[in-house]
């Protein structure tokens, strides 16, 4: 299944891996629809899905003609081969920059607005987000909402300290997988995402520990912001979430929270 747009693509886009996630995605396609820089074609990549997914993502293509919105299909289950495969055909339509969220999380309203401006202005060529919890979903108590941030400093410092070496050309930065972009020639020449099941290896870092090898011109900005849903610290806990995250430490009976 490739259903591509008639619609010239832009020079910015946006790419979303989506897999059974019917009871959702509609959020994040429609706070897609809502930025305030609305200059950036979308390619949502259907990564086997067995519900309603590919549904509603092509009626929000039919709803929204008008966008240069691709819907693209990757039976190779995998987070990695999800996104690289959106990443590379976004490329070969001509993007000079690919952002990539995923289909739980909400873009800020200017998310798309502040990453051109990292690329496009500032010159960067591979930008990492901030990650907020979602509150839209499931309800956070008090204690999330004090942990939570507590986990993301954790894994950054983690990383700092276990992620060093000569080979790398500016120190460790979280770059989350559902908050990221970055230019075409630096993804080509990274090799992209390894295309890999999530299970074996987070797609996400393997990306962002090559690029350290291949350029200064990278950066976390605070403004580029997504709000990632809670449902997997919810189904593992905090402490396995955090195991999970470290080489996957902590072995899931169910990796797709759903």
């Amino acid at each position: 299944m490739t259903t591509p747009s008639r619609i010239p693509q832009p020079e910015l886009c946006v790419v979303v891996p989506f897999y059974n996630e019917a009871r959702g995605m509609r959020a994040t396609l429609d706070a897609l629809a809502r930025q305030s820089d609305d200059d950036f074609a979308l390619v949502l990549v259907d990564n086997g899905s067995t519900d309603d997914s590919a549904r509603i993502a092509a009626a929000f293509a039919q709803q929204h003609h008008h966008r240069a919105i691709d819907l693209i299909a990757e039976p190779e289950k995998g987070t990695g081969s999800a996104s690289d495969t959106g990443f590379r055909h976004a490329i070969a339509r001509g993007a000079r920059w690919i952002a990539r969220t995923d289909a739980d999380c909400i873009p800020a309203r200017d998310w798309v607005r502040n990453i051109r401006r990292a690329l496009a202005t500032d010159g960067l060529e591979f930008v990492a987000g901030r990650i907020r919890p979602r509150e839209d979903d499931i309800p956070l108590s008090r204690i999330d909402r004090c942990v939570l941030p507590l986990m993301i400093f954790v894994v950054e410092r983690y990383g700092r300290i276990h992620h060093r070496g000569r080979q790398f050309k500016y120190p460790f930065l979280l770059a989350a997988g559902n908050n990221l972009a970055i230019a075409a020639d630096l993804y080509v020449r990274s090799g992209g995402f390894p295309r890999t099941a999530i299970e074996r290896e987070h797609e996400d870092l393997a990306l962002s520990e090559t690029v350290r090898t291949l350029t200064i011109r990278a950066a976390v900005r605070s403004d580029v912001i997504v709000y990632n849903s809670v449902r997997r610290v919810k189904a593992y806990g905090y402490l396995n979430t955090l195991r999970w995250y470290r080489n996957h430490g902590y072995r899931a009976r169910v990796v797709d929270v759903r």
